[in-house]
């Protein structure tokens, strides 16, 4: 209740579809197929014969996220990493230029 209360405070839409919609899990599941085909599947990041134990699957997702966020180069944002667009796109706004009401900490929990 305090999720919707807040997106329409916000004058926000909801990404949480109806059931059965398709849109709402297209972003993980295009996000899934990448981390298949460039992580798990890929036989040059993959060791010969494969990862040991879940540690070495740990390191290496723990390894595809960091590369994925901080040193991919994303040809829809100006061929720049994405974090380095997100904290461009920061630096350039101020809290000024939102809303006042803070969410609130327990917004969402139990």
């Amino acid at each position: 209740m305090r999720y919707t209360e807040r997106l329409d405070e916000c004058d926000a839409v909801s990404s949480v579809g109806s059931e059965g919609d398709s849109y709402d899990n297209a972003m993980a599941e295009a996000f899934n197929s990448l981390f298949k085909a460039e992580c798990i599947r890929n036989p040059v990041v993959r060791p010969h014969g494969g990862r040991r134990g879940v540690e070495e699957v740990e390191w290496a997702v723990t390894e595809y996220i960091d590369w994925f966020d901080h040193r991919r180069l994303h040809g829809e944002i100006d061929h720049v990493p994405p974090a380095e667009y997100e904290a461009t796109h920061w630096a350039n706004h101020t809290a000024a230029d939102y809303g006042e009401t803070p969410v609130l900490a327990e917004a969402g929990t139990r």
